[in-house]
């Protein structure tokens, strides 16, 4: 499902206050201005944007909206994907770890856009795929309106990279819920994976079933294979995946024998262990 995001009007802005901040916002700001047949108006619509005038914005599949002065509607359009071009960019997302985790991190990473681009799915507008439409008189492609509310979107994008791929055609929620579809449905069902359910009294009267032996103690932990990802350190997390599992023996060794000390002798000692 598709939704529309309302954002407040921005208020009054100081004269030096910069747009784009965001390498994706540039680059929608790159679209604009190469697509401008005026700069001058260019000019006005930079200045128009940060008076507060525009009204609330209103993203949604396509288009980019506000009210500006005189009750003006002022509308950017966007070319939305296909079908197809969703999956082959899903496909790109998926390839990746830390590409879900960059998006909702508020990041759009380089890789991902080119690796979208290699797939032939244009995230990023270029010249021309921005068309404005105002119902002011001026005649302005775009106008001063347009323009500011283009400007305007530069800060909205520099926020959160989702207003971007809103306005390609598809939200925050619909595109992680695609993402996560493909992992829920190829775990087992909890149907397949476990029996009927049984009675709480039934299941306390079987008691608590006996621990498993040890490991032996010439098992050596078995690196992750872990694959590097934006932030994250992987040679530490195998250390801490090390350090977990010979804790976790160590706990299982112990617990052991405390519930059996007749067989504390027939338990292999941990290196390093103490004898008691």
């Amino acid at each position: 499902m598709n939704d529309a995001r309302g954002f407040p009007a921005f208020p009054p802005q100081r004269a030096g206050a910069r747009f784009a901040t965001s390498w994706w916002g540039r680059a929608w700001i790159k679209a604009l201005e190469d697509t401008s047949l005026d700069q001058v108006l260019l000019r006005k619509g930079r200045a128009y944007a940060k008076t507060g005038q525009v009204g609330p914005i209103t993203v949604s599949p396509g288009r980019i909206a506000a009210l500006t002065e005189n009750d003006y509607d002022t509308v950017v359009h966007v070319e939305r994907l296909t079908d197809d071009e969703w999956r082959r960019f899903l496909d790109q997302v998926a390839a990746k770890a830390g590409h879900l985790a960059a998006l909702l991190d508020r990041d759009m990473p380089h890789d991902l856009v080119a690796a979208a681009e290699e797939a032939a799915v244009p995230l990023l507008p270029a010249l021309g795929d921005l068309e404005p439409e105002c119902s002011c008189p001026d005649w302005g492609h775009p106008c001063q309106h347009a323009a500011a509310l283009c400007y305007q979107a530069s800060w909205l994008l520099d926020a959160d990279p989702f207003v971007l791929l809103l306005l390609r055609g598809r939200g925050e929620r619909e595109l992680v819920g695609a993402l996560r579809r493909p992992a829920a449905s190829a775990a087992p069902s909890a149907s397949a994976a476990a029996p009927a359910g049984t009675l709480a009294g039934a299941a306390f009267a079987l008691g608590v079933p006996p621990l498993p032996d040890p490991p032996p103690p010439d098992v050596e932990f078995a690196p992750l294979g872990l694959e590097p990802a934006p932030g994250v350190d992987v040679a530490a997390l195998e250390t801490l995946a090390a350090s977990a599992a010979g804790r976790a023996r160590e706990l299982l060794v112990r617990e052991c024998r405390r519930e059996d000390p007749g067989r504390g002798g027939a338990w292999p000692r941990l290196s390093g262990e103490q004898s008691s």
